[in-house]
């Protein structure tokens, strides 16, 4: 299996390093992870929901934000 930069693939990377570069991305992740009332996987939907109401579908780059994206970037929070 072939990786992007250490992630899945391109997309996982580029939503990863949105996440982690943009200040408000990266404090309403680590909002979600750290609700004791979330797995990973509830926080990258509900994080992706919120995207979605907010009308930000895709990353600056082009990346569409999905749940496994999100969740990816979430793993080291």
């Amino acid at each position: 299996m072939t990786t992007y930069n250490g992630h899945k693939n391109w997309n996982h990377w580029n939503v990863s390093l949105w996440i982690y570069n943009d200040e408000t991305l990266y404090n309403c992740a680590r909002n979600y992870v750290r609700s004791r009332t979330r797995t990973r996987d509830q926080a990258a939907r509900d994080m992706l929901a919120d995207l979605h109401r907010h009308g930000i579908t895709h990353t600056p780059d082009g990346a569409p934000y999905s749940r496994s994206a999100i969740r990816a970037a979430m793993r080291e929070m």
